[in-house]
């Protein structure tokens, strides 16, 4: 089994569920993609960090830090961080508070983040793409030159349409339909995942 579809097989055993759900969007759908028991998985996190990184040289890319709106983004950019660091080819990472703090620096982008740098935004799942158009424009705002968006999951929803018609060309690791026709294929979907 290749990394790749390891990573797929976690994915749906961990984060793919069936059912109604309301998103954070206000759509409904009938599958939820919930990233952060994956992205948050001791293995998820070395398999997303090989595969982020992978993906990133494969498109040329070579940002100075990577980073998200924090929550769904935290543990994505920080496994490809380690990857880069492994691999001999540092990315540091970097966190967008969804409001700046109210005490100490009143800082919105926290970590290794300077004006000027080269970077490469992150998400787990893109839906809307409203977080990641929002962590774009905060990094614009401290002067961040935004390379590319990254997903773990794109959901086939329009999110990768907004974002590149706001200038920012999206990769991702899996789409929907994916993981819909692996989901069919495994049963996989239905229960609640089991830590460890």
């Amino acid at each position: 089994m290749t990394e790749r579809d390891r990573l797929l097989q976690l994915l749906i055993e961990r984060s793919f569920r069936l059912g109604d759900f309301v998103l954070a969007s206000g759509a409904r759908s009938r599958y939820y993609i919930d990233g952060r028991t994956t992205t948050t998985h001791a293995e998820g996190q070395f398999l997303i960090g090989r595969l982020g990184l992978a993906l990133l040289r494969g498109a040329g890319l070579r940002p100075e830090v990577i980073g998200g709106l924090t929550m769904g983004a935290d543990p994505v950019s920080y496994a490809i961080a380690h990857a880069s660091w492994l691999a001999g080819e540092p990315i540091h990472a970097f966190t967008v508070r969804k409001e700046p703090k109210a005490h100490g620096t009143g800082r919105r982008i926290e970590g290794c983040f300077a004006p000027g740098d080269r970077v490469v935004v992150v998400e787990d799942v893109i839906t809307s793409g409203g977080s990641v158009r929002r962590a774009c424009e905060a990094v614009r705002a401290e002067e961040g030159e935004v390379l590319a968006v990254l997903a773990l999951v794109d959901r086939e929803a329009g999110g990768r349409e907004a974002i590149e018609a706001a200038g920012y060309p999206v990769l991702s690791l899996y789409g929907l339909s994916e993981l819909l026709a692996a989901a069919e294929e495994g049963g996989a979907g239905a229960a609640a995942p089991e830590t460890g």
